[in-house]
């Protein structure tokens, strides 16, 4: 059995799997396809839709059958929420997830941290990968409800006419979406464009006239992106982490999203999507990320605050690739040999085993959330260094965080004599970069060097 951490992974077995979540919850799943979309109405399985075709819920549990999923399902979303409308998560047990496959022998556990004033957990996504399925962890909270759920997901949320007199109650038999916001307490789902398209379709009203391609709303960056305006308005402020040190990057990665570009925008004021682009346009350097042509997704989402005052996160994001991370950091190294080369110095020559110490450490400072040259049990640049097979007797090494491209962090780096100095020593011949996103900074740096 695999205990999973948030953003964690595993391979499943064919065949159908059992996913269970006791206590008092109420259970539901989304299947989506690889835009992270509802195709319609039968793709959302809950306590008013028990089974649709490959997924059935029943009391405590429900089994999925990637094999009798919809024709271009590729994401199962398992979705938390109470038992009784209204009530927060932080007022009930942990949600313990355990899925179970065809024979009955638990295969996963996860036990997210434990939710504050959420109303609704994503739990966990199974999702298609070549021929198979695996599931990934994610611990993602939502402030409004179920509602807010489907309409990340492409959910039209739409009142169904029969007023919102339940107090407590669960909705009538129709297939009613409850929420802990009072407007959506009878809303009936169908598909349709939700307020992350609306985002999305007055960002490329801004890119199409200028020939760059068009951005998409990623469901996972939508869900980081609504939780962080949650924390926001919880506090009454603008702020890059919530109470408990959570930052936006850390609820990105949490959500299994892996970034390789991210730039994000954090705004209070603004009462409609329109207004919201307005206010981004009217400035340089707010409006760059509408204008930068290597942003694949998109996501803003609002949630309001003490005296109605809206707050928004608004996302721009490519994902990560090995081509992507290839480019980018060859890119570092190119800027780093123009540098040498304006002082008359040799260009340094790549090293595949420098490159693996980097990047295992700018790994390691995302996954450990820490920053720093020496790592939390001791080990140093030069350790790394003989530990990925690199045989050069001296080592220099530049870390850096926070930056958000190549041209950010060379600069960054030649700015500060220190670190100026290991791009400018003469003895160096070798380097070696490193590079990963999450954390508190979002995005972490590290240049390895050897003579």
């Amino acid at each position: 059995m695999y205990d999973l951490v948030a953003g964690g992974n595993v391979t499943l077995p064919d065949g159908a799997l059992a996913l269970r979540v006791p206590g008092p919850f109420d259970l539901s799943v989304i299947v989506t396809g690889e835009n992270g979309k509802v195709a319609g109405d039968a793709d959302f399985v809950f306590y008013n839709q028990p089974a649709v075709p490959g997924a059935r819920l029943a009391g405590d549990t429900v089994t999925v059958d990637p094999r009798g999923l919809r024709a271009g399902a590729a994401r199962v979303t398992v979705v938390v929420s109470p038992a009784t409308p209204g009530t927060r998560l932080e007022a009930l047990p942990v949600p313990v997830l355990t899925v179970a496959g065809s024979g009955g022998g638990v295969l996963a556990r996860f036990v997210p941290p434990r939710p504050g004033p959420e109303t609704v957990l994503l739990l966990a996504e199974l999702y298609r990968r070549g021929t198979g399925w695996k599931i990934r962890a994610l611990g993602q909270g939502y402030a409004d409800g179920l509602a807010g759920v489907a309409r990340d997901f492409g959910v039209d949320v739409a009142d169904d006419g029969a007023g919102s007199g339940t107090s407590g109650a669960r909705p009538g038999p129709v297939a009613a979406v409850p929420a802990a916001r009072a407007p959506y307490a009878n809303a009936t789902p169908h598909a349709g464009p939700g307020a992350a398209d609306a985002f999305t379709a007055l960002v490329n009203a801004e890119r199409t006239p200028a020939g760059l391609p068009p951005v998409t709303a990623d469901h996972r960056l939508v869900a980081a992106a609504r939780a962080h305006a949650a924390a926001m308005a919880a506090q009454g402020r603008l702020a890059a982490e919530g109470p408990d040190g959570t930052s936006l990057h850390h609820r990105v990665a949490a959500s299994g999203y892996r970034c390789l570009t991210v730039a994000e925008h954090l705004v209070s004021g603004p009462r409609t999507p329109a207004a919201f682009v307005a206010y981004c346009l009217a400035d340089p350097e707010r409006a760059r990320p509408f204008r930068d042509p290597a942003v694949v997704h998109a996501a803003a989402a609002h949630v309001s605050g003490p005296g109605g005052d809206l707050y928004w996160t608004a996302l721009w994001a490519a994902p990560m690739t090995p081509g992507g991370l290839a480019r980018l950091t060859a890119e570092v190294t190119a800027l780093t040999n123009a540098e040498r080369a304006a002082a008359g110095l040799r260009p340094l020559a790549g090293d595949h085993r420098l490159a693996a110490a980097a990047q295992a450490h700018s790994d390691d400072m995302v996954a450990r959330d820490f920053y720093a040259h020496t790592s939390p049990e001791g080990s140093e640049p030069w350790d790394r260094a003989r530990a990925a097979g690199a045989p050069h007797p001296g080592i220099g090494e530049n870390i850096a965080c926070g930056q958000r491209s190549a041209a950010e962090v060379v600069q960054g780096w030649m700015n500060s004599p220190g670190h100026r100095a290991n791009i400018l020593k003469p003895d160096f011949a070798y380097i070696g970069i490193g590079y990963a996103t999450g954390s508190s900074a979002g995005t972490y740096w590290t240049q390895l060097f050897g003579t």
